[in-house]
């Protein structure tokens, strides 16, 4: 059952029975729903559940760069808009896009650009598009995922996806996705990236209280979370033209 706390952080964020107050294990991934495809006017869309986060990816391009003087002449550019609707937070969010906004928009550009062949591209853009709907905590590795998801069902050349996670440590012990409340009232927080073609780190942050061998258990935790997020980007893009075969064969 999902867990809604308006400004109130609980003394403990684990039950008596030794599982996190959603009922999770410390390993134990939030319900992940992903869909791509969802917008028909987009080049590209992916529609993402991740426990309560809502969130939309769109991708346009390639297309002419505005204003000009961005284009470079030897490779395509990238450009991320992530957007928290109004709505989306307890307290109502200003319409114009905060200084966090515009900061996850680079961290999710600069994980994306990687796996992208945007020498391909000379003189054009690709732009994403992420709308978060509903925000519960982990976002910015929410919106990374689906925007690779997207990139993908756009049809542009890639080296692999993308998958994004945070692990971190609340009341003393490490866990996997983290939700909103673990977020703001644990004691770490460690948002997690890599490319799958290298199986390389794109995005590494902390807030908190570790030291090197936390670190390196929180790594060793993050990636085998992260394989199986990897598999649901997988299985979403397959359906997808599993579902447009069988279509077609009925016609």
């Amino acid at each position: 059952m999902p867990l809604i706390i308006n400004d109130e952080y609980p003394e403990k964020l684990f039950r008596e029975d030794g599982k996190r107050l959603d009922g999770r294990d410390l390993n134990e991934l939030r319900p992940i729903k992903m869909e791509v495809g969802v917008i028909k006017n987009a080049d590209g869309s992916a529609y993402m559940e991740w426990g309560n986060n809502k969130i939309f990816a769109a991708v346009y391009g390639p297309r002419d760069v505005h204003p000009h003087h961005l284009a470079k002449p030897d490779r395509g550019i990238l450009r991320v808009f992530y957007r928290m609707a109004t709505f989306s937070v307890f307290d109502r969010k200003r319409p114009a896009p905060g200084r966090r906004e515009k900061e996850i928009s680079m961290i999710v550009a600069d994980c994306l650009e990687p796996i992208l062949f945007l020498e391909l591209y000379p003189d054009t853009s690709f732009e994403v598009f992420i709308d978060v709907m509903d925000a519960d905590g982990g976002t910015r590795c929410a919106s990374t995922t689906v925007a690779a998801l997207a990139l993908a069902d756009a049809g542009i050349p890639m080296k692999s996806l993308v998958s994004a996670l945070a692990v971190g440590k609340i009341d003393g012990k490490k866990v996997v996705d983290l939700s909103g409340i673990e977020d703001k009232a644990g004691e770490a927080d460690l948002p997690i990236a890599i490319t799958w073609y290298n199986e390389e780190i794109s995005l590494l942050q902390f807030d908190g209280d570790m030291d090197l061998d936390d670190l390196t258990e929180f790594l060793d935790l993050a990636k085998e979370s992260l394989a199986k997020i990897h598999q649901i980007q997988l299985d979403s893009l397959k359906s997808k033209y599993v579902t447009l075969k069988r279509e077609e064969g009925e016609n």
